[in-house]
């Protein structure tokens, strides 16, 4: 997605590298890229919070979040973390519906949750937060402006922010304390998982006349966002979009 977005925008001399790292290098790894040439980098499980540890400046969304998924190397020598997630999902849910005022409901608790969670809130949502363990829901809600729910209702926008997606064998009615007629007309139902199908639970919100986004549009555009940081030129979107759609791994 990042090359092809390189390729489209004549970043001939750019490329996009993975970077595996163990946690013990983590931090002198990441210090050492800029000399090496490197603009920025992407962080993924387990480093997002270490990320966010070793960075000079911080965006309110990454310190809200307390992960940091987007490394910025400026020119000044600072090292700017960022989450792009929650402004990724802000705004594929505003082109769905506007969520100021309306009912959302996230399912999960970790990394991805929170970021769901203070984006919606950020958006005037009314959240509720829901996780198998009502201790981790209570605690992300708190911190988050959120409240937590052990029986959701009927709400305008869902999240899934769990791992239940990527397992086709599993009800998401089961796995869930959904009711059958949740996902009514003109909500809008999310799931940040993504895989070489729809999920389960996007077919179940889709059947029942509900909007849906699946997680290759999330991995888009906070694939976007980090591109417009590290290049400061406006993302070639369709040909990412079209790198993803032919990618092998989706």
């Amino acid at each position: 997605m990042q090359n092809a977005g390189l390729q489209a925008a004549g970043l001939a001399d750019w490329q996009y590298l993975a970077l595996p790292l163990p946690a013990e290098l983590f931090v002198e790894t990441v210090r050492a890229l800029p000399a090496a040439g490197f603009r920025g980098v992407n962080v993924t499980i387990p480093h997002k919070e270490a990320a966010l540890a070793l960075a000079d400046r911080a965006s309110e969304a990454a310190r809200a979040i307390g992960a940091a998924n987007t490394l910025t190397f400026e020119g000044d020598g600072a090292i700017v973390a960022d989450n792009t997630d929650a402004p990724a999902l802000s705004e594929l849910v505003r082109g769905v519906l506007d969520p100021a005022g309306r009912s959302a409901l996230v399912l999960g608790a970790g990394g991805a949750a929170r970021a769901a969670v203070w984006a919606l809130v950020q958006a005037g949502a009314q959240v509720e937060v829901w996780n198998r363990s009502p201790e981790r829901a209570e605690r992300l809600a708190s911190a988050l402006g959120a409240r937590h729910t052990v029986d959701p209702g009927y709400p305008e926008i869902v999240v899934n922010a769990t791992s239940v997606g990527l397992d086709p064998n599993i009800d998401p009615f089961k796995a869930f304390p959904l009711k059958a007629d949740t996902f009514e007309a003109g909500s809008c139902v999310i799931d940040m998982v993504y895989g070489s199908g729809e999920t389960r639970f996007l077919e179940a919100a889709r059947s029942r006349g509900a909007r849906v986004i699946d997680g290759l549009e999330v991995l888009l555009a906070q694939g976007v966002a980090s591109f417009e940081r590290w290049t400061g030129m406006m993302a070639p979107r369709m040909a990412m979009r079209e790198a993803i759609a032919t990618s092998p791994s989706t």
